[in-house]
């Protein structure tokens, strides 16, 4: 007979690592009011684009620093861009499955797949990798950063955002 998995403690293993490595305690996010924006159209009829914060750029792109703090980079990734043209760099996790499968953290394939399936109607013309690293300035990121990154998104019609976080 099996014996019950003990749950992972994400977020206890999370603070005992990051003190180890001398980080201040980290002071999690409780969102009270997250609101939930329902689609105005169908998914088949909607423009969708991806983000991720799993240390992916392009290959032809910096990479990005694994042990970053603050870093607000959001790079832009042309849609077009074939799933063999990334690169990993991540310390948060390990990398090895995103290296071999780029989809395990940005699944532009899978996208690509229900676009040509017509699940989703149409992938916007930019993909997303950003946020890499602990955020200690989370009034930057809400207040300035997330702002101008939802003007870019207005500004390529999307209308739904898939976030992979990493």
């Amino acid at each position: 007979m099996l014996k019950p998995m003990e749950p992972v403690r994400y977020v206890d293993r999370l603070n005992a690592r990051y003190a180890a490595q001398g980080f201040p305690p980290y002071r999690w996010t409780v969102n009270e009011e997250a609101p939930l924006t329902p689609l105005s159209k169908p998914l088949a009829d909607s423009r969708v684009t991806l983000l991720t914060s799993g240390g992916v750029s392009r290959a032809c792109d910096a990479a990005w620093d694994p042990d970053a703090r603050n870093d607000f980079r959001l790079d832009e990734i042309p849609a077009d861009t074939a799933a063999s043209a990334f690169q990993v760099h991540d310390s948060y996790y390990d990398v090895t499955a995103a290296r071999d499968d780029i989809n395990c953290v940005f699944p532009v394939d899978r996208l690509n797949e229900l676009a040509t399936e017509g699940v989703v109607g149409a992938i916007a013309p930019r993909l997303w990798s950003g946020f890499m690293g602990r955020i200690y300035k989370r009034t930057q990121l809400r207040d300035v950063i997330a702002p101008a990154w939802a003007e870019e998104l207005r500004l390529d019609d999307v209308d739904l955002a898939i976030l992979v976080p990493a």
